[in-house]
């Protein structure tokens, strides 16, 4: 079912907490085979989705959608068949359901052991990047969870060729197609009450702008991850190799500027900022960055051609770009690059380039966030990348998981008691 009104959105929360209940005892050779499944009709189904991408990007362009919405929502056929390498890595992957935690055996003879479960109905609010449809669907069924999909406007034909064929191959496999569920409507009325919907979903996510995780931290009657806004950071301490700095910083900000853990800021240390100053801003200029610079960066800088240049806002530090924007720092201490991030951090992605070894420990002690990384591009705060096979969110939150949510984090447990007929004295 694609939900468009109240009633079919509850309907639909009713069929899902059902698929969940088959998705639970389901074998992980099923669970397996729908995803190899759904590897396959990614492939075989190109022409479709990007047929349906198509009209979306269209629609975006006419409604004037930004650079980055339309960056974000395209797909390719190389895209595709990285998606479909992604439900591949997901099916490869342990399956985490039934696996025993502890175990003892009580003085009385009881043994007890903790196990993990599935978590049961999964909701997951988006916008604009049709990958997190397959993402998402695979975890979920492989961690044996059922999910409800509430993706954004702009990707509406896209999400719909996605959901359609991944339904069609978790029912040849033999899983309940109900497992995805998907909301077609973008009427917010129907985010309203599935915020509220607490009978049928155990846990509810956003994927989005700061205004949709508030929404769903105020709102939501059920657990929710609100964390996941991504203000992220990469300084440049004094003893960092020049070379280094250079190619971890632009991949940071330029690999794909429209995502969470692209780099927003860049902090140097006074004494590496002459050297590498001007040279990230040539590199920069070539690619359509625009520095958003303290008065110390821009004096450094000075004049690059095509460079985009312009004095940073106090405002600046706090935004997520989600574009090829970067605010740009000049500090004279490692403290103060720390306070900077601190004060202005969202607990994110925070990387450091080093060759202090102290330095870079203290870092990793210090700095509060969900990924911590030295020497190394923000932009490797991904479930595929860290090894996850892919994610449904990153979560800024401390409870109950953080970072990359991956297989592992879409489980609960549950304690299992066995006796031979001991009774409590």
């Amino acid at each position: 079912m694609h939900a468009t009104t109240v009633d079919e959105l509850e309907a639909t929360g009713i069929s899902a907490r059902g698929a969940a209940r088959e998705l639970a005892a389901l074998s992980t050779e099923t669970k397996d085979r729908a995803l190899w499944n759904i590897a396959g009709a990614l492939r075989s189904n190109v022409g479709e989705v990007l047929e349906a991408n198509e009209v979306d990007r269209a629609a975006a362009a006419r409604n004037g959608e930004g650079a980055a919405t339309i960056g974000r929502l395209l797909l390719t056929p190389e895209r595709l068949d990285s998606m479909a390498e992604d439900v591949l890595s997901v099916a490869s992957l342990p399956d985490p359901v039934g696996q025993v935690l502890d175990s003892r055996t009580m003085d009385n003879g009881l043994r007890v052991e903790r196990r993990s479960v599935p978590l049961g109905v999964i909701a997951v609010i988006y916008e604009s990047r049709p990958n997190v449809t397959i993402d998402i669907s695979s975890l979920c069924l492989k961690s044996g969870n059922a999910v409800i999909l509430r993706g954004g406007r702009e990707a509406l034909h896209t999400n719909r060729a996605l959901v359609d064929l991944a339904r069609r191959a978790i029912s040849d496999a033999g899983a309940p197609e109900q497992a995805v569920q998907f909301i077609e409507s973008a009427d917010r009325t129907l985010v309203g009450r599935m915020l509220r919907m607490k009978e049928t979903i155990d846990l509810i996510i956003p994927r989005g702008g700061a205004e949709l995780v508030r929404r769903v931290a105020e709102e939501a009657a059920m657990p929710a991850i609100t964390g996941g806004v991504g203000v992220c950071h990469v300084y440049v301490d004094r003893d960092a190799d020049l070379e280094m700095s250079l190619e971890v910083a632009h991949n940071a900000k330029t690999q794909n500027p429209w995502v969470c853990n692209a780099m927003d800021t860049l902090i140097v240390h006074s004494a590496a900022a002459p050297a590498f100053l001007p040279r990230i801003a040539a590199r920069w200029a070539e690619a359509g960055v625009e520095m958003r610079a303290d008065r110390r960066a821009m004096s450094i800088v000075g004049p690059v051609e095509g460079l985009r240049l312009v004095p940073v806002e106090e405002s600046d530090w706090s935004t997520e770009h989600l574009a090829l924007t970067a605010g740009v720092r000049v500090v004279d201490s490692y403290d103060e690059a720390l306070d900077h991030v601190a004060a202005y951090g969202s607990g994110h992605t925070e990387a450091i380039i080093t060759e202090d070894r102290d330095a870079a420990d203290r870092f990793l002690d210090m700095v509060d966030a969900s990924v911590v990384m030295v020497n190394a591009s923000t932009r490797f705060n991904d479930g595929g990348q860290l090894g996850l096979g892919a994610e449904v969110a990153i979560s800024t939150n401390k409870m109950h998981a953080r970072g990359p949510m991956g297989l592992r984090e879409l489980t609960s447990y549950k304690w299992t008691v066995t006796g031979e007929g001991q009774v409590r004295s």
